[in-house]
């Protein structure tokens, strides 16, 4: 008898065991604290050792957040999920929606969470554009979700490696033509920002995007983590372009779901860095 369970259970599809809720409690919780105990206490507590921000250059949470002053009582920092994704592996997602400070509109903050050893949840990676949160749901109101992937390379290893041969071949043709590289490698549900409007999510909304782009972009790959399925890979790297005649450097944020067509963009952020000073 234990034998026909275990194999019935071997046979439930994992797709069917995974539930992206826990996901979006961290980041109520997360965002509760940011209320109560100030960014830098709440950053801290909830986020892993190996977490990373963008100030603008990369730096490690837990390196950087504990020499800042205690902002408990400051202006507050607000923000609350409308859309979350998970992996198969049920051991990597992300969240996404607005932010306010100090009761004034902010942008959309974007999350990327990692499950733990003790099955807790910690982000190893907060950060979002300036994106226009004006019209967005209010919080407590329900979330979206990303569809469970519909294929998966297996390990994180072999995911790794695939996204890392796309990325390279559309950080090239990025520098060609941007919009012409990444409107085919974008899902058609897939959100992208970086401009003041909202961030978009449909094949039109995301060419309305894409248009506030540079016709060309410098992008360089750093970093990236996959889930233990190999169904979803989050990356971040480099980009630089002129505005204005003027050089301007910033970030990307991106994550690839692995789907029956292939691997597919399901999010895509441009962060500008601020102007640096001259030399």
């Amino acid at each position: 008898m234990r034998l026909i369970l275990a194999l019935a259970l071997f046979a439930t599809p994992v797709a069917a065991e995974v539930d992206p809720a826990p996901v979006v409690a961290a980041e109520r919780a997360f965002a509760a604290d940011g209320l109560t105990l100030g960014v830098r206490d709440s950053f801290l507590k909830h986020s892993a050792p190996e977490a990373i921000v963008f100030q603008p250059d990369l730096a490690r949470v837990h390196d950087t957040f504990p020499k800042l002053p205690d902002d408990k009582g400051g202006p507050p920092l607000a923000w609350w999920p409308l859309w979350a994704g998970i992996a198969l592996s049920g051991d990597l997602g992300f969240t996404t929606g607005p932010y306010t400070v100090g009761g004034k509109p902010g942008g959309y903050y974007f999350t990327v969470w990692r499950k733990q050893p003790d099955g807790g949840w910690k982000w190893i990676y907060d950060g979002g554009p300036g994106s226009d949160p004006a019209g967005a749901a209010p919080a407590g109101s329900p979330v979206a979700y990303l569809p469970l992937a519909t294929a998966k390379a297996g390990s994180p290893e072999r995911a790794r490696s695939e996204v890392a041969a796309l990325e390279a071949r559309l950080n090239a043709a990025a520098a060609v033509d941007l919009a012409q590289a990444f409107t085919p490698a974008m899902a058609p549900d897939g959100r992208i920002a970086g401009s003041r409007t909202a961030p978009q999510n449909s094949p039109a909304g995301q060419a309305r995007e894409l248009a506030t782009r540079p016709k060309t972009m410098t992008l360089r790959a750093v970093g990236s983590e996959a889930s233990q399925a190999g169904d979803l890979v989050w990356t971040h790297g480099e980009a630089a372009w002129t505005r204005d005649g003027q050089p301007r450097e910033g970030r990307y944020i991106r994550v690839w779901q692995d789907r029956k067509e292939g691997w597919k963009l399901v999010y895509d952020a441009i962060l500008p860095s601020p102007p640096r000073p001259p030399a």
